[in-house]
């Protein structure tokens, strides 16, 4: 008979559940003509919730991050009305993520996705000593690698925000020979603490690339004008501002030496591949023989198997946080590393009551 309070383990996808020990239910799928069913008992237990929230094409996946979200708040609506005591959310990749910032007159997306979680599984009850009605909504996150980490603000339950650079950290030392003559490479400025960080991890140098071929409106403008800004307009006397100037990149630029070397370009998410592959190119003109890209998400829509396997890149090294099988098969330049042992970790400690500090060892806030 299971001990009063077992951990129950509800899985989302395969990669995790050949870790985790505790008893694990047989059904937790969510379908348009179903709702979501537990054979066991979940009353007064620790529920985890395994949920990969990618962000591909339904065609490609047979499911996009709008079905994914939405699975995962129906089944911690229902783990909630059957009494679990406790709902963990396992999201290795948070999706929505790099619209953590206001843009035009557009939302905050991630700030609406984490309130939702929040509110997902509230019920409202009757505190018995305050006599007040208290929300009590999903109870703790674990993801890897937000994009921006001030999105742990976001919400009002803790977040525990793992690192994957361990993991890559090594596979750069075990499988790419003659790592000790490689440099690390930021593709734009804004990627220039991580890469720093593993340069310094690995004792290695490192570049920057800076600059575009041409500016675009995007960069010089935030565009939040309501109403749209008149040429003609009247300015009262005294409510002079300043202007600020507009940005100007310059021609794109290596900022470090990359001849003769290996080029691994580090970031935490490839979508797009688009800037990877220009960025390759330039490495490839400075003199650089060989390059790796690593990341920890690994999303790769569209196009972007074919325009990797056709580029300068040697090799793309992406964690499955995000499913990514089918792309593999379409392009062999792509490599997988498994961190599903971190996450098992972190799902134990939880559940025991031990400390987080042994999986943040060493990691700065740069990380």
């Amino acid at each position: 008979m299971r001990r009063k309070g077992a951990p129950i383990y509800f899985r989302g996808r395969k990669h995790l559940e050949n870790n985790v020990t505790y008893q694990q239910s047989e059904r937790s799928v969510v379908g348009i003509k179903s709702s979501p069913e537990s054979v066991i008992s979940t009353r007064c237990k620790k529920c985890f919730y395994d949920s990969t929230l990618n962000l591909q094409k339904k065609s490609e996946l047979q499911r996009d991050v709008n079905t994914a979200v939405m699975e995962l708040l129906i089944m911690a609506y229902a783990l909630k009305t059957a009494c679990a005591r406790n709902i963990i959310g396992v999201i290795p990749y948070f999706p929505y993520s790099k619209q953590s910032k206001m843009r035009k007159r557009g939302s905050i997306v991630c700030k609406l996705l984490a309130s939702m979680l929040a509110k997902a599984a509230a019920t409202y009850f009757l505190a018995r000593e305050s006599n007040v009605i208290t929300p009590d909504g999903l109870t703790h996150i674990i993801t890897m690698d937000l994009h921006q980490k001030e999105i742990q603000g976001f919400f009002s339950f803790p977040v525990d925000n793992l690192r994957a650079s361990p993991f890559l950290l090594q596979y750069i030392q075990e499988e790419i020979p003659n790592y000790r003559n490689a440099v690390i490479v930021a593709k734009s400025p804004d990627a220039a603490k991580r890469a720093q960080s593993y340069a310094e991890r690995l004792r290695l140098g490192l570049a920057v690339i800076h600059g575009e071929a041409q500016c675009t409106e995007l960069d010089m403008d935030d565009g939040r004008h309501s109403p749209p800004m008149v040429k003609n307009a009247t300015v009262h006397p005294g409510l002079e501002l300043p202007l600020m100037m507009a940005k100007e990149k310059p021609p794109i630029t290596v900022v470090g030496d990359v001849g003769g070397r290996i080029a691994i370009i580090v970031d935490d998410i490839i979508d797009d591949v688009e800037s990877f592959v220009a960025a390759a190119e330039i490495l490839k003109e400075r003199g650089a023989y060989k390059i790796y890209v690593m990341a920890t998400h690994g999303i790769l829509s569209a196009e972007a198997p074919r325009l990797i396997e056709e580029s300068s890149i040697d090799e793309v090294v992406v964690t499955n946080t995000v499913p990514h099988e089918v792309q593999k098969l379409q392009c062999p330049k792509i490599k997988t590393v498994d961190i599903s042992l971190i996450l098992s970790e972190a799902i134990r400690r939880i559940h025991n009551g031990e400390s987080m500090a042994y999986l943040f060892r060493n990691i700065t806030v740069d990380d």
